[in-house]
């Protein structure tokens, strides 16, 4: 029997240097080498709490991948790994 769903890590609150594209240049005092790529999740619209996110896969100078999403409607960044 399978354990069921294994839950993800988390959100924690990120400190992000960002360009006027919204792009992220340093995270938590990290330089940000590269950008892997970039996603806008749009979901549960039907319902009073929908989900708004930009989502950027990156790479800190000091090697780290980091995933990490801006709300879109608070402007609040988080990061995941």
């Amino acid at each position: 029997m399978s354990p069921g769903p294994r839950r993800l890590e988390e959100p924690r609150s990120a400190r992000v240097r960002a360009a006027p594209n919204g792009r992220p240049l340093a995270v938590d005092g990290r330089a940000v080498d590269a950008v892997r790529e970039s996603w806008l999740v749009e979901d549960r619209w039907w319902t009073g709490r929908p989900i708004r996110r930009r989502y950027w896969e990156i790479v800190t100078a000091d090697g780290r991948n980091v995933v990490l999403f801006r709300e879109i409607d608070s402007g609040r960044w988080q990061r995941q790994r």
